[in-house]
């Protein structure tokens, strides 16, 4: 919005006395307060800096959205159940698809994203690490290919991790998922906070749109650790 200084606001004179025309108020030289002056409708004078009215309000502060303006849930919680009934394909046939995009290739993650769209990591024979974009309402590929600037450490690293995971991505989610019935948002091969190789899996109940996040042990297949993010 523009702001235009030189125009006068409706309702107020652009001098100092009241309707063009009348004559000013007598002003006693010990006075402070001014009697009679103005216009009727009180437009007639300006309150000096510093002055405050019975009518001036504090501004609001700024604030972040709470449970009660979504409707009861957190702001992440409004952003799951956005997002998650909107993908119409779920995470394993992406997850399949992905794979099939890449010669070898071998799943090492996958999320949901906004769009929606499920964006995979997926590992071909020798290691290279492809990104592979799959929509998530028609479940077609948008978008596919290797990752730059790949040396062979960067190669050997997921290759490493495959060699060392027993236990497959959907042997992995079908644990998570018998523990906690849900939607599977993401599910990820990874190193723990100890050093031990895990599949990272997301699952989130539709009834509270909570998020829970299972490590679990990808040689054996237990779980390791469970957190609920009511958040």
């Amino acid at each position: 919005m523009d702001f235009e200084s030189s125009r006068v606001k409706p309702g107020v004179s652009r001098h100092r006395w009241g309707r063009t025309g009348a004559a000013p108020c007598a002003v006693a030289a010990s006075a402070v307060l001014m009697s009679g002056c103005g216009d009727d409708d009180g437009g007639g004078g300006e309150p000096s800096p510093g002055a405050t009215t019975g009518n001036t309000k504090a501004p609001s502060p700024a604030r972040r959205n709470s449970p009660s303006d979504t409707g009861g849930l957190t702001e992440d919680q409004a952003e799951r159940k956005a997002l998650l009934p909107s993908a119409r394909i779920s995470y394993d046939k992406a997850a399949r698809t992905a794979v099939g995009e890449v010669r070898g290739g071998k799943l090492t993650g996958i999320e949901l994203k906004d769009g929606p769209q499920w964006m995979a990591e997926v590992a071909a024979e020798d290691g290279t690490a492809h990104r592979v974009r799959v929509d998530a309402v028609p479940g077609r590929v948008t978008q596919s290919g290797a990752e730059a600037d790949q040396d062979a450490d960067d190669k050997r690293e997921p290759a490493h991790r495959l060699a060392g995971a027993e236990q497959s991505w959907e042997q992995a989610a079908r644990t998570a998922t018998e523990k906690r019935s849900g939607t599977v948002g993401s599910v990820k091969l990874d190193d723990n906070d100890s050093g031990a190789l895990i599949w990272s899996v997301d699952v989130v109940t539709t009834d509270d749109w909570n998020k829970t996040t299972f490590d679990i042990d990808a040689a054996a297949g237990t779980i390791v650790r469970e957190h609920v993010d009511r958040g």
